[in-house]
């Protein structure tokens, strides 16, 4: 019986099913609530060709990045820093969640890979060679 026709299964095993789940020893959440999964028909341009250049079949850990507020301007929140990046200023914003997400999405990927990212300063202070 194949585990997704068994309704049993998290009952009668460890439930940990892709090797992933099996190295961290926990379930990967997005896999079971589909709520929680970006609508890859809207993704931009961007997002399609950056997936394209990563070999990854999905957006992965950009899956959980939605497009917020800070001091009551748009704002992504990015892990790496600790901090809100704000969208520029008077970038018209879709009136579609998911597409809002996947603007924020691609906006913290643009700026992760900017020279004015602030983990790039560290770089340079830090790199042993």
């Amino acid at each position: 019986m194949d585990q997704s026709d068994d309704i049993n299964h998290f009952l009668t095993t460890d439930g940990l099913d892709t090797e992933r789940e099996q190295q961290i020893g926990q379930h990967i959440g997005y896999r079971y609530d589909v709520n929680l999964l970006p609508d890859y028909s809207r993704l931009t341009p961007f997002l399609k060709k950056y997936i394209e250049v990563m070999g990854w079949p999905d957006l992965n850990w950009l899956e959980d990045v939605h497009l917020g507020y800070e001091e009551g301007r748009p704002a992504i929140f990015d892990r790496n820093i600790n901090g809100w990046v704000t969208v520029p200023e008077g970038m018209k914003l879709p009136n579609n969640q998911q597409d809002r997400d996947m603007l924020a999405r691609e906006l913290l990927v643009r700026f992760q890979m900017s020279k004015r990212h602030p983990l790039l300063q560290l770089k340079g202070a830090h790199r042993k060679f």
